[in-house]
């Protein structure tokens, strides 16, 4: 196995882990914290947003995005190259969406204080959660698309061999 395989292999590889946890928040994470009370919204997601912060998710995620651009740069010239790019453009979007939207969200509940001594109502209903999940869905869509053209571009890598 080439090394440009290896390493669209690891770019395919991460995007999916991250299109996995950005799309258990959209039909898990979210709708499961909707139907709890407000001090019970505020604690757990502060302790989930916490807990993502660890180098095993946030290796994959940043490794996504690095692992796809140097994807694309030993894949020049090859026919994987379009898909490649398409994955990059799409991923990318998924970060920046994620640090515009969703980590200022959530760094909003997050910092918020102890929610024993704070208003949670106050503090839930200024997440916006609408916008939240709204944009998660993009967040999905664009994850799960570039996961797509990764493991197409493998599929290509496969037809042409090294």
């Amino acid at each position: 196995m080439s090394a440009r395989t290896v390493v669209l292999l690891g770019a395919t590889l991460t995007t999916g882990l991250t299109a996995g946890v950005i799309a258990l928040y959209a039909h898990t994470i979210i709708p499961g914290l909707k139907t709890t009370d407000d001090r019970t919204f505020v604690a757990a997601f502060q302790a989930i947003d916490r807990a993502i912060l660890n180098p095993w998710f946030m290796g994959t995620f940043f490794g996504a995005l690095a692992l796809t651009a140097a994807a694309a740069v030993t894949n020049r010239g090859r026919p994987a190259l379009g898909w490649v790019i398409a994955g990059l453009v799409l991923y990318l979007a998924v970060v920046l969406i994620t640090m515009a939207v969703n980590v200022p969200l959530n760094n909003a509940v997050k910092t918020a204080g102890d929610p024993a001594r704070i208003d949670v109502a106050r503090v839930r209903d200024d997440f916006h959660v609408a916008r939240w999940v709204a944009w998660n869905f993009v967040r999905v869509a664009a994850s799960l698309a570039a996961f797509a053209s990764l493991a197409w571009a493998l599929v290509l890598d496969g037809r042409t061999g090294a």
